[in-house]
């Protein structure tokens, strides 16, 4: 899929949550590129508002896309080759990070993006889910050293704190420094 199309796609499911008045914000490998990291990712990865979830179904659906899963906490939708992942915003850590998303420059255009600390945090959570998501590791790892300088340790020890990762946490900082 390339840029310009992954662009139109963003851009749709961005205007369809604007719509219905869902808050939301970038997550996953496209939302590392503004903290200084690129990788290559094809899918659109957002969090956004868990009370929204029924509605970001039906406007989804409405537009093409098919729900592949659905639960309280996430949902993945698939159109062709186009790939939507969203994370559920229902508990206070994932509600705050949330609202205090700002609104960055991307190659997409300006989009709302976690900051480092959150977009760090949520990709510790995909990795202690499912550690063979090493994908996650590595960007944290990547995050870290384009950011030494500016990331908020205190943040992040209460978040590694949250998963019992702090050996993890003090593993990666030797990593960088």
């Amino acid at each position: 899929m390339s840029i310009s199309r992954l662009g139109r796609q963003i851009s749709e499911v961005v205007q369809t949550l604007q719509k219905i008045g869902a808050n939301h914000a970038l997550i996953g490998g496209l939302a590392l590129a503004p903290h200084k990291v690129v990788r290559a990712t094809q899918d659109v990865d957002l969090l956004t508002d868990a009370e929204f979830a029924d509605a970001i179904d039906r406007e989804l659906i409405r537009i093409g896309y098919r729900c592949l899963y659905r639960s309280a906490d996430a949902s993945n939708y698939l159109r062709g080759d186009e790939r939507v992942d969203l994370l559920y915003a229902s508990r206070p850590i994932a509600r705050r990070l949330l609202a205090s998303a700002t609104e960055r420059s991307t190659v997409f255009g300006p989009l709302r993006v976690l900051n480092l600390e959150g977009l760090i945090a949520f990709k510790l959570q995909g990795y202690v889910n499912d550690p063979r998501r090493t994908q996650d590791l590595e960007d944290i790892r990547a995050l870290l050293r384009a950011n030494r300088d500016t990331v908020d340790r205190t943040v992040l020890e209460e978040y590694f704190r949250l998963f019992h990762q702090e050996q993890l946490l003090d593993e990666l900082l030797k990593d960088i420094s």
